[in-house]
């Protein structure tokens, strides 16, 4: 067994799948992310969305959100490229599903809601409590493939992506399982949901998503998901898996300040990424990229900028985000970050900050903008910060 310089299990990433408005499967969100940012309006959808391949038939296709939907087309992928649950040789009970979701199946009460209001309870559907429950989209991928470990929901806002992967990478090093099926999935752009998002002024009046720019003012709703399939590394490599990359370690702590409002100066993020820097035994000269929350609101990313400059010193590291082109999925956003970190891996590129030309004023970041910047692939982290102050932060490594 191979442990790392804690003693704990080392976690290998084998398998990713991706379904995003910027590309549905890995290779074209890659491809996605490092063109122009995308000008979305209130939201970014994912066009043309056809779930019926990854159902049986049409009829449980329309018994699942899109939420749902979005999670077993990436889980479809992602087994796919680990080479699905027979190869990777673990039993049911000790793979375990840990997947991510802010809000869960809004669409669907939304819709149920307005059914009720003009046809009567009667005719609500007996379907609604099974789409619009929000540990479906995992649940389902957990029947899906039969996996009978522990099976649970992370729901911390914005930060619920990042926290699920690093749960789930716990999970393994603590020797509780031996592989998860783990990731986010999110659809919250309803017209009801976009209203509330947009009065309380946190999205973009321009329909643009600008990272750190001094003309930023909100984000851009965004959908999708991400799916990751971790494995202890020790049996991965023992069946010949191709490892895309290792979860060192990570953190998840809390502002304790305002519902909606992160910390000043970033107080609660520079802990949280010293703590993920710990757990994974290593020292911020180490990472070489840092994968930005950055939203594009005004005080969220002059927090994060103080924060990353106040653990990694001035212009010391790397820095994108990658919303400028994905939009804010919300509760996926730290799973399609991993995922956008791992492929950044893979092909030896950072995809830069769409629709930002520089950072704001006094933001002391190097951040990539302009063309993907070439650099030597190393450890980096990836960050999200929620609504109630939660903050995640995950430290992912090339394979070696």
């Amino acid at each position: 067994m191979t442990t790392d310089p804690a003693g704990l299990r080392r976690v290998a990433i084998t398998g990713l799948g991706v379904v995003a408005p910027a590309g549905i499967g890995a290779q074209r969100y890659w491809s996605g992310l490092l063109g122009p940012g995308a000008a979305g309006g209130r939201s970014l959808e994912i066009e043309d969305w056809d779930p019926t391949p990854f159902f049986e038939n049409a009829k449980q296709a329309r018994r699942a959100d899109r939420v749902e939907q979005f999670s077993l087309a990436a889980a479809a992928e992602a087994f796919e490229q680990a080479g699905g649950f027979d190869a990777i040789g673990v039993e049911a009970g000790r793979f375990g599903t840990i997947f991510a979701t802010g809000v869960g199946g809004l669409h669907t009460l939304e819709e149920q809601i307005q059914v009720r209001l003009e046809k009567g309870e009667r005719r609500v559907s007996p379907f609604l409590v099974p789409m619009m429950m929000t540990n479906a989209a995992g649940a389902a991928i957990s029947m899906r493939y039969g996996l009978q470990g522990p099976n649970e929901t992370i729901t911390t806002a914005c930060a619920a992506g990042s926290h699920a992967v690093n749960y789930a990478a716990r999970l393994i090093k603590w020797g509780v399982v031996d592989a998860v099926a783990t990731g986010g999935a999110e659809s919250a752009g309803t017209i009801t949901g976009l209203a509330g998002f947009q009065n309380m002024t946190a999205l973009s009046t321009s329909g643009v998503s600008q990272p750190f720019a001094a003309g930023r003012n909100g984000f851009v709703m965004g959908e999708g998901s991400a799916v990751l399939i971790l494995e202890e590394w020790s049996s991965a490599e023992a069946r010949g898996a191709r490892i895309l990359g290792e979860v060192l370690g990570g953190a998840s702590n809390a502002d304790a300040h305002h519902i909606t409002a992160p910390s000043p100066g970033g107080v609660g993020a520079i802990a949280c990424m010293r703590l993920a820097l710990a757990e994974s035994g290593i020292e911020p000269g180490d990472i070489r990229q840092v994968n930005a929350h950055g939203t594009s609101t005004p005080l969220n990313d002059a927090a994060e900028a103080a924060a990353i400059t106040e653990v990694f010193g001035p212009n010391a590291v790397p820095v994108v985000s990658t919303k400028g082109v994905t939009g804010h999925a919300l509760g996926a956003a730290g799973a399609l970050e991993a995922a956008a970190l791992l492929l950044s891996i893979e092909h030896e590129l950072i995809p830069p900050t769409a629709n930002t030309e520089t950072p704001d004023d006094g933001m002391e970041i190097d951040l990539v903008v302009g063309n993907a910047r070439p650099w030597t692939p190393g450890p980096s982290i990836s960050n999200n910060f929620g609504f109630g102050g939660h903050n995640g932060s995950i430290v992912i490594a090339p394979a070696t």
